[in-house]
């Protein structure tokens, strides 16, 4: 077994693409609009009109994110930058950055919520900060040295 891809729900597909794709460097993989039968069923919802997003973290790669943005049962559009790490479900995930400091750097420059500056991990083999996505995903960014 092994992980496929992490769905995230946007409130603004631009938004989120210069964020992702332009600001951590994702590369978009497929993209499309869904409806129907198929999409009702698996949600639990009806008439569900989404635009999906598939991107994938480097070409060679098969591990996916996927972002979600769903135009018939839209979310409020204000990003929750009060969501807590200690929240039931899924909490954050995690990406393996190069360059921790240059993208500390950008994000900073372009308005991203960054929690504090890059730290270096207690035991020394690791760089980390959080961000958060323009809809306030939590977002671990580790830098390993």
């Amino acid at each position: 077994m092994m992980l496929r891809h992490v769905g995230i729900t946007v409130s603004n597909i631009d938004r989120s693409l210069k964020f992702y794709r332009d600001l951590l460097g994702l590369q978009i993989s497929r993209e499309m609009n869904e409806a129907g039968e198929y999409i009702d069923n698996f949600s639990g919802l009806k008439n569900v009109r989404v635009h999906t997003v598939k991107m994938k973290f480097q070409p060679s790669n098969d591990i996916m994110l996927e972002l979600l943005c769903y135009s018939s049962h839209p979310e409020p559009a204000e990003p929750n930058l009060n969501n807590s790490i200690t929240q039931i479900g899924c909490s954050h995930f995690a990406l393996t950055i190069e360059n921790l400091d240059l993208l500390y750097t950008k994000l900073i420059k372009n308005n991203i919520h960054v929690m504090c500056e890059p730290q270096i991990s207690p035991d020394g083999k690791a760089k980390l900060t959080f961000c958060r996505d323009p809809d306030g995903t939590l977002i671990e960014l580790v830098e390993m040295l």
